[in-house]
């Protein structure tokens, strides 16, 4: 499966974002999906991930309650909706993809490209 993120830009702390990212193939649904971001400086860190069906979903302390991962598995996409951005969430968020039984924070087979989100203070 090939994964193209989009979505990011600039918005001032207390904003929201919602980034997308398109899924190839015809076989997205079989994939458990997640959210990834790597701030300047840092190693690439876990946000968010999501079950085949939607029905579970999974997200780093950090983001709870103010992220929402969501998946369309009839348009082949999924979706992270960000709300009460904080500088802190400032970074390059990336979509995966990886076995429908994957651990949340595990090994993901496919990335996407990313795209960059920008905070403001």
């Amino acid at each position: 499966v090939q994964l193209q993120a989009s979505g990011g830009g600039l918005v001032q702390a207390g904003g929201s974002l919602r980034l997308s990212c398109a899924a190839s193939g015809r076989t997205f649904s079989s994939y458990t999906v997640a959210w990834f971001r790597q701030a300047p400086g840092k190693e690439r860190g876990f946000v968010a991930a999501i079950r085949r069906f939607g029905y579970d979903t999974y997200y780093a302390d950090s983001v709870k309650g103010r992220f929402t991962i969501s998946r369309d598995n009839a348009k082949n996409s999924l979706y992270l909706q960000m709300n009460s951005l904080k500088p802190e969430d400032t970074a390059v968020y990336y979509c995966a993809a990886g076995a429908r039984s994957i651990p949340p924070t595990g090994e993901y087979n496919y990335w996407g490209q990313g795209t960059l989100v920008t905070v403001s203070s």
